[in-house]
């Protein structure tokens, strides 16, 4: 039988079809009364079984392993005398012993325990290893070693407290649930087994597994943390305060009135290692990376290959890594009206494959904080900025199980990945303001319109010969001569930095910013990593929150949303000041003034058209959620639409929707502005795209500004021009938004079980999936 359509990349070939459903016959015909087989679609990857008809969907939707091509893994028999020359499958995993998969789990946490290490040098060698490490080992060892109970031959205590720990993770068992099961196994296996008698013993046991977390007391106020050279203190050296809570005398531990989980960054890193697949995975960005004029990985970004020029000897070994961090903070509770908050601070390799770069299992929580710190996010960054420093200095030695050999390990913050709130908190400088932007800086357009900051001068970007920089009456009132804003190196803002005189960090501090300032709240941290003024870009502006706050004012105001449009009688007033668009001025009738439905906005009938056509169209499953939920078409609005819907709406539904509906005038930007968001959010960029979208959203920009009054141009309508430029020096923006944070956020929510301390709940939650991922 011909496998010929396994290679075939049109999966709507008759030749495709025609062979999955061969294949599906050959399934039935070798596993007769089966219900279930094993899947061999590429997702599936021969690890999990579905129904026979689900197979056949699942390679029609993801195809068939291209390398499967001896189908032993469902009845067919292999001829070993001839299958030398036959094709390896290499993404098929061989059924392993549980006991020996535990025992490799265990070599691969220790590789000191290894027989088969390469010793040809002393840098071959594994470093030596404290006895409490020696000691960690040898208690799993023993668990792994000891049979559940007297002739049990297929769980050892590690192997079944293993996969009873994964079910509990998996399907987000409580403590209490647990050791009542773990009670019952307990009574149904025999008198003298070993099986632990709750959740607390267990958690003893994968104790060694896990890579824990340090527990830093910090000042009620932010103030300081009580670290290094402060452990000892009592109080506060700034504000007073006492570190610990007033309690009874008779109590004999002292309660901190605030905590701070600090996890270790370099044996997370080192875990990076542990396995062969990961181990080789970590050099795909050199090794295996495509370098073309087509970006598909950060790496390919000028900003990551200009670091590599800067700095060679770091570049020169593909095994030191690339990081980017995030944080954002959530609600643990729920309840909109708690003004409880819990910040956690992730970190992320960029080593690894398109594939794998952000998903859950790499990810690495480093900093867990308590509530929101404000400009104080610094005084909780010292422990992670200061390992951060030692592993560019001196690495960490670590152990490579796909070469067998240690090699020194060391790491690289290369930018972060944050909302404009938490961009402001984490680079020093403010987002609110007439300086909002933090690219443009001091030298961006912006006035007050209808009572607040509004920004507009996107001619600058206008090329010297374009004729609407001569206009004035269309736009503000003024023709257009000045330059687009200067760009400000590391080095130069690291010395403006080094000028200005900043208040101590810490709640009571109240300190006016003196004008000099500018929009500088704090001189961050990072500055003191040796590369960080040396990086062409340190932060991202997160195009799926920039993406949702246009799409919100942009159909805010063409749907004449009452609350969400910038069409107010503040804005037309304003018109009226500046002496500009006389058609959209207040409509004055003897002592009354009225303001009439402006041109660009949709006449009740058309609103409400628009509307049934939104709340009428299904999408495929899994593509977006039920948009349709979130319509209203008798109150002329939308409700509760979250940001991964706005992102289909704005790119799939808005300029189909819109383009009857409203003049041509108003169409066609709006249709260029989608098309912006649609080419800039591809999994895949090409320079020259990037370069014609960095053109055409300051043609949508100026465009708007013909159309829309002055108080339409937010902060966030005026950083899109920035969003091409940062796409071409970090590449595809699916690895630098918030969507995967914002996803993991959800799951940290999910895995609080005792509500009076969240964040306790939140960090051990957390290593024991850390732990039982590792396995």
């Amino acid at each position: 039988m011909s496998r010929r359509w396994i290679q075939n990349l049109n999966r709507c070939a008759d030749e495709y079809l025609d062979g999955i459903e061969d294949f599906i016959e050959f399934a039935r015909r070798q596993n007769p009364g089966a219900t279930r087989i094993r899947c061999p679609c590429r997702r599936c990857n021969n690890t999990l079984f579905e129904t026979i008809e689900n197979v056949g969907f699942h390679l029609v939707r993801n195809g068939m392993i291209e390398t499967y091509s001896i189908w032993n893994l469902h009845g067919e028999q292999v001829d070993h005398a001839s299958s030398s020359n036959a094709p390896r499958v290499d993404n098929v995993e061989p059924i392993v012993d549980p006991k020996d998969q535990v025992m490799g789990i265990i070599r691969d946490t220790f590789p000191f325990a290894s027989t088969n290490i390469n010793q040809e040098g002393e840098d071959d060698v594994p470093t030596p290893i404290d006895s409490a490490e020696f000691e960690q080992y040898e208690k799993l060892l023993k668990n792994a070693n000891q049979e559940l109970y007297p002739g049990c031959e297929s769980f050892s205590v590690l192997t079944a407290i293993v996969e009873l720990m994964h079910g509990k993770i998996k399907y987000r068992m409580s403590n209490l649930c647990f050791d009542y099961f773990l009670g019952v196994f307990k009574r149904m296996l025999p008198m003298d087994n070993c099986l632990p008698k709750d959740h607390k013993h267990a958690q003893k046991v994968l104790h060694g597994l896990g890579l824990g977390y340090e527990k830093i007391h910090a000042c009620k106020n932010n103030c300081m943390l009580f670290y290094k050279e402060h452990e000892t203190l009592d109080t506060c050296p700034i504000c007073n305060e006492s570190r610990f809570k007033m309690t009874s005398q008779n109590r004999t531990t002292k309660i901190p009135q605030k905590v701070m989980r600090y996890l270790p960054l370099k044996p997370r890193l080192q875990r990076l290692y542990m396995s062969t697949h990961t181990a080789t995975d970590m050099r795909w960005h050199k090794e295996k990376r495509v370098d073309d004029d087509v970006m598909r990985h950060p790496a390919d970004g000028e900003a990551w290959k200009e670091f590599d020029q800067m700095f060679p000897e770091f570049a020169a070994d593909p095994r030191n890594v690339r990081l980017g961090l995030a944080t954002d903070g959530f609600n643990p509770y729920g309840v909109l009206n708690q003004h409880h908050s819990t910040w956690p601070i992730f970190a992320f390799p960029y080593n690894l494959p398109p594939w794998k770069c952000m998903k859950k299992e790499y990810m690495m929580m480093t900093v867990l904080i308590t509530e929101d710190p404000g400009r104080s996010i610094d005084v909780y960054l010292r422990p992670l900025v200061d390992e951060l420093k030692d592993l560019w200095t001196n690495g960490v030695r670590t152990y490579d199980k796909s070469t067998g050999r240690m090699f020194t390990l060391r790491a690289a913050v290369m930018w972060t990945v944050n909302d404009f709130p938490a961009y402001a908190m984490v680079s020093g400088w403010s987002t609110k303001g007439y300086m909002a932007c933090p690219v443009c800086k001091e030298d961006v357009t912006s006035g007050w319109d209808a009572g607040k900051v509004c920004y507009l001068g996107h001619r600058r970007w206008l090329p010297w010969d374009q004729e609407w920089r001569e206009k004035d009456k269309e736009f503000d009132g003024n023709t257009e001569r000045r330059l687009r804003p200067r760009e400000w190196s590391g080095d130069e803002i690291l010395e403006q930095l080094n000028r200005l005189d900043f208040a101590p960090f810490g709640k009571i501090v109240s300190r006016t910013r003196p004008s000099t300032h500018l929009n500088w709240t704090h001189k961050p941290m990072f500055f003191e990593l040796p590369y960080w003024s040396k990086l062409k870009l340190r932060h991202n502006l997160d195009v799926m929150h920039v993406e949702k706050n246009v799409f919100d004012t942009l159909v805010g105001t063409i749907l004449d949303i009452e609350g969400k449009t910038k069409d107010t009688i503040k804005a037309r007033l304003d018109l009226e000041r500046m002496g500009i668009r006389r058609g959209l001025w207040m409509n004055r009738d003897s002592d009354k003034a009225r303001r009439d439905l402006a041109f660009f906005s949709m006449k009740p009938n058309d609103k409400k058209e628009f509307l049934k056509f939104v709340s009428s169209v299904k999408f495929p499953d899994g593509y977006a959620s039920n948009i349709a939920r979130c319509v209203n078409v008798d109150g002329g609005k939308f409700t509760g639409l979250k940001s991964h819907d706005c992102h289909v709406f704005m790119q799939r539904l808005l300029p189909v929707g819109i383009r009857h509906l409203l003049p041509e005038d108003v169409v066609k930007p709006i249709m260029l502005l989608s098309r912006f968001f649609s080419q800039l959010t591809a999994k895949t960029l090409r320079m020259t795209d990037m370069f014609q979208l960095r053109h055409d959203i300051v043609q949508v920009l100026c465009k708007f500004e013909m159309i829309f009054p002055p108080a339409f141009f937010t902060s966030m309508m005026h950083v899109m021009v920035h969003l091409p430029e940062e796409a071409l020096l970090a590449g595809p923006v699916n690895y630098r938004w918030m969507y995967p944070i914002e996803r993991l956020l959800g799951e940290l929510k999910k895995s609080i079980r005792n509500r009076a301390k969240p964040e306790g709940s939140i960090i051990e939650a957390w290593v024991q999936y850390e732990s039982l991922t590792f396995c």
